[in-house]
């Protein structure tokens, strides 16, 4: 028990051991790369041709606790397209703390601050959604247009969220998955993830790719939703990765 407890303490002073990322990365013949300061490791691969990267490390959002799972894929979506799935529980806790704010500064305006996702929950009307009858009491979700977000959230996609819900993901983990600015994006919390996270993961990013790129068929790029105008997918918290420019392109 002693030696135990020594090892997880040694493991966490020693930072993020991403043995397992690197061997889930080699077996899948994916490039794998650690970054300098030791604070995370980053996976990079194509998916029908497209690249897209995974980050794991110091967690860029206030609400994931130590360590945070990310991905992100360009899809050329239309820039201005806006959809969001989200863990129903993370998104209860982040309208309870927006509204603390409006509250307490007696803001008329959401604060620029805040993460994209918050500001979602806060703006954009809620949507019941046929696909997610089954799943209301575990996601809930956000857009700027209800006719793509129903496009998105097909069988194959539903079913990823669902098997995400009874497998890897939990009742309750938090899970944050949406478009925005052209790209598809993903975050969990994950403190050291096995290779059936991994797996998990990437079948429902997959899934959620195939999807988004059916919601913006058709659709132009010059098509403008509704928009919360803010400089997109900026963190509360700056990125732990030096000279990576993580999930958000656009820095504080």
């Amino acid at each position: 028990m002693l030696d135990s407890l020594k090892r997880w303490i040694d493991g966490k002073r020693g930072g993020p051991d991403g043995r397992l990322l690197q061997a889930w990365a080699k077996q899948r013949g994916l490039v794998f790369k650690r970054v300098r300061n030791g604070e995370g490791v980053v996976i990079e691969g194509e998916m029908h041709g497209t690249p897209w990267r995974m980050e794991w490390g110091t967690p860029q959002r206030a609400y994931l606790l130590d360590r945070e799972l990310r991905l992100r894929m360009d899809l050329g979506l239309p820039q201005s397209l806006q959809m969001m799935v989200i863990s129903r529980v993370l998104a209860e806790e982040l309208e309870q703390a927006a509204y603390a704010l409006f509250t307490q500064d007696m803001q008329t305006q959401i604060d620029s601050g805040m993460p994209e996702e918050m500001r979602w929950l806060a703006m954009f009307p809620k949507t019941q959604l046929a696909s997610l009858k089954t799943l209301r009491t575990r996601y809930s979700t956000a857009s700027n247009a209800a006719a793509p977000l129903a496009v998105w959230l097909d069988k194959d996609l539903v079913g990823q969220l669902e098997a995400a819900r009874q497998g890897w993901l939990g009742e309750e983990g938090p899970l944050v998955l949406m478009t925005l600015r052209g790209r598809l994006y993903l975050r969990v919390e994950s403190v050291l993830p096995d290779a059936a996270l991994l797996d998990g993961v990437m079948a429902l990013f997959e899934a959620a790719a195939r999807s988004a790129l059916a919601a913006a068929e058709g659709a132009s790029s010059q098509t403008q939703w509704p928009s919360t105008s803010t400089t997109a997918w900026q963190s509360h918290l700056p990125s732990r990765y030096p000279g990576e420019m993580g999930l958000g392109d656009d820095r504080r």
